[in-house]
């Protein structure tokens, strides 16, 4: 049994974790769009849709209901496993029978029996061993990278062999239900507990979940609602554009930001008694998730023309502006992930699920009811402002819950990634008239370009701050601490 590690060394596992779990999508993502087209990944994006939606719909939150528990027992490990399965189970129904008014939505048949195929996976996953938690709550981040490893890569195997033999979109469903189940058996080889039917702690564990719940819906919806207006209003090439540019435009965020939350959380509850301590961790982890998020979502932005015609192919440069538009707006959550958590691990869920719902009424507000026939574009665009609002909100309730959180600290930690990230869509901006029109030398160009103008720009600004303790100065530890280390192995 692997032991407990530090947050920064557990981060460093996640992270790897994550990054190598997202390598795997993306080698899967581009192998399947050179064998695909875009009204294939319409079809699976449209039963995603649905399927995630049921799926949230029942999710009572379990997991963070277990690490959120220190004092959790083997009665609340059963009654968990038997809610999630319960809330699978109960989700799958709902998608059989909800199966033909999905077809009629989307205006496409073919979503029905990829629908009725994949309401099957949801029953799998329930029957996962809910012991698998402690790997993140014990913060045992290694048996963590293996357990989800293990998963991706037997799914990615699967979808990829089928894409050949097939060159369907059925590849991506066999290879998404194959996934769960060798999840299954590997959750009861890799961890001891055997969980039992049992409702004994159900209210100790819906007293958490109920606002979990209620979080999880608003969130989901948040981050598909605007999928599922283009999936309505245009074609299934177009929804499969969309579709694909929002995947791509969440990895520069979502593959930094959510490994760090897997450690953060467990490390948040652990220093919630020390407020001094808490306020130091969570200007720590706000300064360093925007230290590197910030100019990821920015710079692929930049750079998305060519990247677009470099990993995806010519058929793909639809997606192009959507690229452009979203990882700006996936930005926002990579920011204010980090308050959400630390809202969790005090137990104000209440407070989170007030802000996801809140950013959600906005967007249904302009999107449905003030412009009800915006495109795809228009979609994307009003995402992006309505995000920006919820991160002020957020901002605001943070400073309001802790006590010795700051306006002036928060601002602190954001200036020199944003200065930075300007400093970047200058320099590409610049040297792009100066660049051949080969998208691979442009694109390997622009990347160094705007690499060197963010890192040299927030080095400057830090010493003429008179580098102040935060994500720099903790960065630079850090590579020092590797220096002396290699030295001392020499």
């Amino acid at each position: 049994m692997s032991a407990p590690v530090s947050v920064a060394k557990g981060a460093a596992l996640v992270i790897a974790m994550r990054w190598t779990h997202r390598l795997i999508g993306l080698v899967s993502t581009l192998i399947l769009a050179r064998l695909l087209v875009p009204d294939d990944f319409g079809v699976v994006a449209q039963a995603s849709l649905v399927v995630g939606l049921l799926d949230v719909l029942t999710d009572m939150g379990v997991a963070s209901a277990l690490i959120q528990n220190a004092n959790a027992t083997q009665r609340h490990y059963d009654t968990a496993w038997t809610i999630r399965l319960a809330q699978f189970s109960l989700a799958s129904v709902a998608i059989l029978l909800l199966a033909p008014t999905a077809g009629e939505y989307f205006g496409d048949a073919r979503v029905v029996p990829v629908l009725q195929v994949m309401s099957l996976g949801l029953i799998v996953a329930g029957c996962e061993n809910i012991g698998v938690v402690n790997f993140q709550k014990e913060m045992r981040f290694g048996l963590d990278f293996r357990f989800m490893f293990t998963k991706r890569l037997s799914g990615f195997l699967i979808t990829v062999t089928l894409a050949v033999l097939w060159e369907s979109y059925w590849a991506m469903v066999a290879g998404a239900i194959g996934g769960r189940m060798v999840g299954v058996l590997v959750s009861y080889r890799m961890h001891p507990m055997r969980p039992r039917f049992s409702l004994a702690e159900f209210g100790s564990i819906f007293g958490f979940a109920q606002w979990m719940l209620v979080r999880n819906i608003g969130n989901y919806l948040n981050n598909n609602v605007h999928r599922l207006l283009v999936g309505g209003r245009g074609s299934t090439a177009q929804m499969g554009a969309y579709s694909l540019a929002n995947d791509v435009a969440q990895m520069p965020g979502t593959e930094i930001i959510s490994p760090l939350n897997r450690v953060l959380f467990p490390a948040f509850v652990r220093a919630k008694e020390d407020p001094e301590e808490l306020n130091r961790l969570v200007l720590l982890a706000l300064g360093v998730q925007a230290l590197v998020a910030i100019p990821a979502c920015v710079g692929l932005g930049a750079v998305a023309h060519e990247a677009v015609l470099v990993l995806l192919g010519e058929k793909w440069l639809s997606a192009t502006a959507f690229i452009e538009i979203l990882t700006l707006a996936y930005l926002v959550p990579s920011i204010t992930s980090t308050p959400s958590y630390v809202l969790m691990s005090l137990g104000y869920v209440r407070l989170n699920a007030v802000v996801a719902w809140c950013q959600l009424t906005a967007f249904v507000s302009v999107a449905v009811l003030i412009l009800p026939t915006a495109g795809a574009l228009e979609i994307a665009q009003i995402r992006l402002a309505t995000v920006l609002v919820t991160l002020v909100g957020l901002l605001f309730v943070l400073v309001r819950t802790l006590p010795l959180m700051r306006w002036s600290s928060l601002l602190g930690v954001l200036f020199r990634p944003i200065a930075g990230a300007v400093c970047l869509v200058l320099a590409v901006d610049y040297v792009a008239a100066f660049l051949p029109a080969n998208p691979y030398v442009s694109l390997v160009a622009k990347v160094a370009t705007g690499a060197l103008a963010y890192v040299l720009s927030v080095v400057v600004l830090w010493l003429i701050s008179g580098r102040p303790q935060g994500a720099e100065s903790y960065l630079v530890s850090k590579l020092r601490s590797l220096r002396r280390a290699r030295k001392k192995t020499s």
